[in-house]
């Protein structure tokens, strides 16, 4: 739950941003931007106070399963850590199971634990590739994401058609090249859902 002592101070700050902007915080249309921006501000980062453990909350299954699991075009949103931009795009998780599956869901929600922070797309792929280890500990784990910048498209080079892929491979993923290119294979693969 939000501090609304810090809320006050967050909007107290947005207040000063606007002026300091050459804006009138007091007109209409901004009348109550710096209470929103407050409020906006503390969920996107609200996966700095949330825990893995309360994520999965004990959804882990006894399986013997030693086939690929691959969640795919999971969306994501996050704020970049260098311009406090926007960047947005789909994860994709794979691992290879080692006497236990977790609950479909769960990918999902790792995925918006790491998404909701000040992050930079490259840590926050291997933040979630190392969680799914850590929580499954399979034989090994793939995560790829895929992103728009709106740092590089709304200033800068501005370049609105470029996105910027990462990946973190671990375990059989990286040591065996057949699984790490089935893994990529099926990325290839359309979505039969889009």
């Amino acid at each position: 739950m939000p501090d609304p002592d810090s809320n006050a101070r967050i909007a107290s700050l947005v207040q000063q941003l606007l002026q300091e902007l050459g804006e009138n915080p007091e007109r209409e249309g901004l009348a109550q931007t710096p209470e929103r921006v407050a409020k906006s501000y503390q969920y996107l980062v609200s996966g700095h106070a949330t825990k893995l453990e309360d994520i999965v909350n004990g959804a882990l299954f006894a399986e013997q399963v030693d086939e690929m699991v691959l969640v795919k075009d999971i969306e994501f949103y996050s704020l970049c850590e260098h311009h406090m931009l926007p960047f947005y795009g789909r994860a994709h998780i794979a691992y290879l199971p080692q006497g236990k599956i977790i609950g479909l869901s769960k990918l999902p929600r790792i995925v918006d634990m790491f998404a909701r922070r000040l992050q930079v797309q490259e840590r926050m792929t291997v933040q979630i590739a190392e969680a799914v280890r850590d929580v499954l500990q399979p034989q090994g784990v793939a995560v790829v994401t895929e992103a728009a910048h709106l740092c590089m498209m709304m200033r800068g080079v501005s370049k609105q058609a470029s996105v910027t892929t990462a990946s973190c491979m671990l375990g059989t993923f990286r040591s065996d090249a057949r699984t790490r290119s089935e893994f990529l294979s099926l990325l290839r693969s359309p979505n039969p859902l889009r």
